[in-house]
């Protein structure tokens, strides 16, 4: 990344944001009450955390292995299941560089590319229902991505690794993609947000070493709030009215934000959608 692509993102970073920001995690999520029986909500990562939070049948899938989320993808795509929210929720957080079997660096696999995948897949599917919300449980954490995403190399095969700044790009990947799908959907009755879950407790970051599970175990888990206030969020995102038809958007819980610079620049979003179809072998 040169100099100039540094300082072009630099000059649009707003302190206000940071403020805001920090008040909107402190806030209580809106609740929602309504009924929402005989709907279908498709989530990933239930296996913990948040997602664990909800009754389902489900689908194994490893999404370190992307054979596996095309594999789902298909499925629900042949199915005659209608949608009516999916939620993006699988992720995880790695301080060590690791490639997995499909050659992509693990947290950028994991958390973007599969939810990339899935979105693509079901896409003219979802756009001929014309009424599903797709949610992408974001994250704050993609302001970590402070340059960007480093579209010259996603594999971090020059570049420099680093865990928080991986999870930044990936978040940030999400980011740029709800910019692409977000017009893709335009006037069709699906929409597609992003929502950062708050400091929510849960095993994210427990693969790492020794040190860092003691650190979060210890020490940051106690600042931490329960996965119930965080499935409120998803709740309310998924079932309110007071949120239909607003699709694009970035929310901290339930409070709209503005992203970061870099998750908001528009030419990346469209180099990233191209260079990821061909990463992961989409039409």
């Amino acid at each position: 990344m040169t100099g100039l692509s540094k300082i072009k993102y630099l000059k649009q970073y707003k302190l206000s944001n940071v403020f805001a920001m920090m008040r909107n995690n402190r806030k209580k999520p809106e609740v929602c009450n309504d009924d929402f029986k005989g709907r279908l909500v498709i989530i990933t990562g239930a296996t913990s955390g948040i997602g664990y939070q909800v009754e389902c049948d489900y689908k194994i899938a490893d999404f370190a292995r992307l054979p596996d989320v095309r594999k789902v993808g298909k499925e629900l795509l042949e199915s005659d299941l209608e949608i009516d929210v999916l939620i993006h929720n699988a992720g995880l957080y790695s301080t060590k560089k690791i490639y997995t079997e499909d050659g992509n660096e693990l947290v950028f696999q994991v958390n973007y590319l599969g939810s990339f995948i899935l979105n693509y897949m079901l896409k003219d599917k979802l756009k001929a229902q014309g009424k599903t919300r797709i949610i992408l449980v974001n994250s704050e954490g993609h302001r970590f991505a402070v340059f960007g995403i480093g579209l010259y190399d996603l594999k971090y095969e020059k570049r420099r690794h680093s865990g928080l700044g991986s999870y930044g790009v990936a978040k940030t990947g999400q980011l740029l993609s709800i910019i692409k799908f977000a017009e893709y959907f335009e006037d069709s009755g699906v929409t597609i947000n992003a929502v950062h879950p708050g400091d929510v407790k849960s095993n994210m970051g427990l693969n790492n070493g020794r040190l860092y599970r003691f650190f979060k175990t210890k020490i940051v888990n106690r600042t931490l709030k329960s996965p119930e206030r965080s499935a409120t969020a998803l709740y309310y995102h998924g079932v309110s009215k007071e949120v239909e038809g607003i699709s694009g958007k970035f929310f901290n819980l339930t409070t709209e934000e503005e992203p970061a610079p870099p998750a908001l620049d528009r030419d990346v979003a469209e180099e990233l959608w191209h260079k990821t179809i061909e990463l992961v072998g989409l039409e």
